[in-house]
């Protein structure tokens, strides 16, 4: 059975992700959390959709380890996580050219964690499920 090569503009997005994932330090498991790879993707989306060059994030993410690496252990309590970095770089660029708020991440944020921990994708839904009309 020949499968067909998706040659479509989300199928060229996916082909661009995983050629940066494969590109990742950290052998055949680049990310070890769903969340992870999400950040990934919302910092390679952004950086396509124009909302900033790769350098600023590049020069964040090297500034967020190096204050985490000067902090010390007695600081960080939390183990290393390369891609909470990525996160914060992320939020450091996008806020700090005026794309995203404190006060929106803040909002979007109390959002996510005021949701029922069942009430994802992973797991079956029994309320009915609202599609938004096309835009």
């Amino acid at each position: 059975m020949a499968f067909r090569q998706d040659t479509t503009e989300l199928g060229d997005a996916r082909r661009r992700v995983e050629e940066l994932v494969c590109q990742l330090p950290g052998g055949d498991r680049a990310f070890n959390e769903p969340w992870e790879l999400r950040a990934f993707a919302m910092a390679v989306a952004a950086y396509h959709s124009g909302q900033y060059e790769w350098s600023e994030f590049q020069l964040s993410l090297i500034d967020s380890i190096k204050k985490w690496e000067e902090a010390g252990v007695s600081e960080n309590p939390a183990p290393w996580s390369y891609y909470e970095h990525w996160l914060e770089a992320l939020e450091t660029v996008l806020a700090g050219n005026g794309a995203l708020s404190d006060a929106a991440l803040d909002e979007r944020t109390k959002a996510v964690l005021s949701t029922p921990k069942n009430a994802n994708h992973h797991e079956a839904h029994r309320e009915p499920v609202a599609v938004d009309p096309a835009r």
